[in-house]
């Protein structure tokens, strides 16, 4: 089958998260005008999910938002704080040891038009996106569907089947069901695994308030609005999320053993006074400086854990029909972008689709092929970049915390100019190569 600019596409989506949905928006935006797609979104849950905690949308994550009508819902319910830059601390040491800056070059941030970050809970994310996807009349969102059958013919297309028995038919699907992706191990590389990084993720929220005098006001605290703060047993985040500056959001992110079973997972993570006691012993022991991080952690409500796993790298990312996007082709450990990169995948497949329906000739798989030749060495990249993040949060002794404590500025200083390029790219605009 050719595309064209003449007939519409028919395109499922597995995964109703963060890139299920921008994936859809993107889709519905970038497609031909003359012929708009009919997407439909099927999410397992049973209702989208709002579990996470507060997330760092980097510049070019919010120029995307931006793009795809999401950003100004966000805005308009004040979500998230505006972050200047993010600060980085070692929690025996009284001063700050270098930040990330958003600013730019004039302060206004990065990128034209510029735009600094933003930390917000994923919970508001997931608000804005199904509001804007409730508001395009071409995206059909539904919950509560588990697919059991996932059924491939290269001239028919990709026919679903779901656990109640209905079906769902499309000339292409597209996988963004995340790491335990079902489109993968169903369907385009069932023998491609997850597999534990070795460090898990602990978070909650601590409420400023009159019963802690440690943290009874924003200027009480080490740092202005975002820090990360390296101990010799991982690295504590420290952050507002929102305007009124009222709560901070405390996330560690922590060498832990693996623990067999996705359900030992499930129990080990909901136990929040086992998670508090964790993240006191590694942040709030005798020899931290900072008073209020003990306070933090102490004051912290609704504590949660879960193990990050990752894929190996490279793999296979899709077949004839079908196309993984985000964490179910490529999970990696957190390296401060990883919902900028999931929105760049999502534009960039869009364009390419659309680019290929434009051309008139060609089939899916080349739409595929040229999407992947523009991703895969960022992928890459990222993949690498996240490796040296978990060498920086496993348990480290008392010389190899100062030895990382002395490399940390330089490392700072050395890869800002690369991280500020990133961060003003506009991939909505940029050369496909086709």
């Amino acid at each position: 089958m050719s595309l064209s600019t003449e007939t519409p596409l028919e395109i499922l989506i597995l995964g109703g998260g963060v890139a299920g949905l921008t994936a859809a928006m993107a889709l519905a935006k970038f497609s031909p005008e003359s012929a708009p797609p009919k997407i439909r979104v099927f999410e397992i849950r049973p209702k989208p999910g709002v579990i996470g905690g507060a997330v760092n949308l980097t510049p070019n994550a919010l120029r995307l938002l931006d793009r795809l009508d999401v950003l100004p819902i966000m805005r308009q319910n004040d979500y998230g704080l505006e972050i200047d830059c993010i600060e980085v601390f070692s929690v025996y040491q009284p001063v700050q040891l270098g930040e990330s800056s958003f600013r730019g070059p004039e302060g206004k941030g990065l990128g034209d038009p510029p735009y600094k970050a933003l930390r917000v809970t994923r919970a508001d994310v997931m608000k804005s996106l199904v509001e804007a996807v409730e508001k395009c009349p071409n995206v059909e969102f539904t919950c509560g569907q588990k697919t059991v059958e996932i059924d491939e013919d290269d001239e028919k297309g990709v026919t679903l089947t779901f656990e109640d028995g209905t079906t769902a038919h499309g000339d292409i699907l597209v996988g963004c069901d995340g790491i335990h992706s079902a489109t993968r191990l169903k369907h385009v590389e069932p023998e491609r695994k997850e597999i534990y990084s070795g460090i898990a993720n602990a978070f909650g929220f601590a409420p400023l308030n009159k019963d802690n005098p440690e943290i009874q006001d924003p200027s009480q605290l080490h740092f202005n609005k975002t820090a990360i703060n390296f101990a010799r047993r991982g690295m504590m985040l420290s952050s507002f999320y929102e305007p009124t500056k009222t709560s901070v959001y405390v996330g560690g992110v922590l060498q832990v053993p693996e623990i067999e079973s996705r359900d030992g997972w499930k129990v080990r993570g909901a136990d929040q006074e086992l998670t508090k006691q964790d993240m006191r012993e590694r942040f709030a022991t005798d020899d931290v400086v900072f008073d209020d991080i003990k306070a933090l952690i102490d004051t912290a409500e609704d504590w949660f854990m879960w193990p990050i796993f990752t894929l190996p790298p490279e793999g296979r990312w899709a077949t004839q029909r079908t196309m993984l996007l985000g964490d179910a082709a490529h999970a990696m450990p957190p390296q401060g972008e990883a919902t900028g990169i999931v929105l760049e995948d999502t534009v960039l497949f869009a364009r390419c689709l659309a680019r290929q329906q434009e051309l008139g000739t060609g089939s899916f798989k080349d739409a595929f092929d040229a999407y992947e030749r523009l991703r895969r060495d960022r992928i890459n990249a990222a993949f690498k970049e996240s490796g040296a993040v978990v060498k920086t949060v496993q348990d480290a002794g008392w010389l190899g915390h100062k030895i990382k404590c002395f490399v940390v500025p330089w490392f700072l200083w050395f890869t800002s100019g690369k991280r500020e390029k990133h961060f003003a790219e506009d991939v909505t605009t940029s050369d496909l190569g086709f």
